[in-house]
């Protein structure tokens, strides 16, 4: 794409956004954290404000002996994989420690819904020597088409050891639980604590016994949540957030002397659940203080030129409407990741007074600031289809989300037993889900905005945990500026 096409993206998603009203982030906001207890496994508590939703999988574990009641479930099956729930926890986690202060009054919903991922978690790390990588059988869940208080599909634990070991979803857990132990610092010191004690642990497990968990659960996790770029960064992440929440020299020169290790191959612009690279150079650009801060400064710098569309090295693409895609499905993941690292680093730069030079252009905070804008307003309705990718957000949003729960009538309206073959018909049919999962942000549009709303169509109906966990930092921030 040559620079005056990049600049004629940005002028169509600035005439896109005038034909929309400014957005109420703070409603916005709200939902997206209300999303997460359409999410919740386990006994919901009576202050459950999804009320379609009810008690599921109340013997997780049970069979083995362990109590694996609780957490989440990652997207619109049933099934809990602790990877993908380990970085929403992360993200969740850190969108309170950037923007907590603009929560306002959903500060407490977004600190339940952190303590309902981490004490899962720790549930997960309670036997020594395993960590509890998934639980429920996916090829039987995805076969079935059935609410999760009636899935009736195996609900087997699947554990990574020191035998059999895991060091990504290790790292991962690490990583969640010392950034959410920061969070609860100020307000549960004892629940803090123990969080902390175990991110040491686990991440002590994950770096002592080396191995990605592809090579012993790969018939179970792919290729659902396949590790693709190794474990090594997850090893750098995870030492990243507990040199954040310790500051102990341990984790700082741990992080030092294992950056190398990671893929060189991969762009600057990765960042999610699997790939944390940008993720780790924008957190320890302000974690490490030294004469020369590399590679993280300059490496942080890069990912800010791969991503800002009139840059000569942008390497993902923009839409006509101006949404930022990278290839696979869930495209909206990358939105809303990488949008929070521009906003978390344009803090940086305006604390430094610096600005970043990608060739001839000129990237100011305020730009990336206006990136990010750009990204959450696409995604709140500012697009050539005026159409909210927020269920429930604006008149116009997705109704045929790809989502069990949300598909099929709720225990009250149905409450006769629905088995594995009898949700088909409320799969294929094109009546909108009776259920609303409010503040559900689906995978999102095609590379051309378009979107079928479509329940088949998962790449692009379907919701998940790790899109709107950084959407609530990025939401935070514009409902205060």
């Amino acid at each position: 794409m040559s620079l005056i096409q990049r600049l004629s993206v940005l002028g169509m998603a600035a005439m896109a956004m005038g034909l929309v009203a400014s957005h109420d982030y703070g409603a916005a906001l709200t939902k997206s954290i209300l999303f997460y207890e359409g999410q919740r496994s386990g006994k919901l508590p009576p202050t459950q404000r999804i009320t379609w939703r009810k008690d599921s999988a109340l013997r997780d574990g049970f069979e083995i002996g362990v109590d694996l009641v609780g957490g989440y479930y990652d997207a619109g099956d049933n099934v809990k994989f602790t990877f993908p729930m380990a970085f929403s926890i992360t993200m969740l986690a850190w969108s309170l420690l950037e923007f907590g202060q603009s929560l306002g009054t959903d500060l407490q919903h977004s600190l339940k819904a952190i303590q309902w991922g981490t004490d899962y978690l720790l549930k997960a790390t309670s036997v020594p020597g395993f960590v509890f990588a998934q639980v429920g059988d996916p090829y039987g869940d995805h076969n079935c088409w059935e609410r999760p208080e009636d899935m009736d599909t195996p609900r087997t634990p699947y554990a990574v050891s020191k035998e059999f070991p895991g060091s990504e979803v290790s790292a991962e857990i690490a990583a969640a639980l010392a950034a959410s132990s920061m969070v609860f610092r100020p307000i549960n010191r004892g629940y803090s604590a123990r969080l902390l004690k175990r991110a040491r642990m686990v991440f002590e497990f994950a770096d002592k016994y080396r191995g990605s968990y592809n090579d012993s659960l790969g018939p179970w996790a792919c290729p659902f949540y396949c590790d693709y770029s190794g474990y090594q960064d997850e090893l750098v992440w995870g030492a990243a957030w507990l040199l954040r929440a310790t500051k102990a020299p341990y984790y700082r020169n741990y992080v030092l002397a294992n950056i190398q290790n990671l893929d060189k191959s991969s762009s600057f612009a990765e960042f999610g659940w699997d790939t944390k690279h940008a993720g780790i150079n924008v957190l320890v650009s302000r974690l490490i203080k030294s004469q020369t801060p590399e590679p993280f400064i300059t490496n942080a710098d890069k990912f800010v030129c791969s991503v800002l569309p009139e840059s000569p090295t942008v390497s993902v693409s923009y839409s006509p409407g101006g949404l930022l895609i990278k290839p696979g499905g869930s495209n909206l993941q990358h939105a809303t990741a990488l949008s929070f690292l521009l906003l978390v680093y344009s803090c940086r730069l305006s604390k430094d007074s610096r600005v970043i030079h990608c060739g001839n252009v000129v990237a100011t905070p305020a730009r990336l600031i206006q990136v990010a804008r750009s990204q959450v307003d696409y995604i709140l309705g500012s697009n050539p289809l005026n159409m909210s990718y927020m269920v429930g957000y604006s008149k116009k949003f997705p109704e045929r989300i790809h989502h069990r729960g949300s598909s099929l009538p709720s225990i009250t309206q149905h409450p006769q037993h629905i088995d594995c073959t009898g949700g088909a018909t409320y799969f294929y049919t094109n009546n909108p889900n009776p259920n609303l999962l409010t503040g559900a942000v689906v995978g999102g549009p095609d590379i051309k905005d378009s979107y079928a709303d479509s329940r088949a169509d998962f790449a692009h109906s379907e919701p998940t945990t790790y899109i709107n966990a950084p959407l609530v930092g990025l939401l935070a921030y514009f409902k205060s500026h």
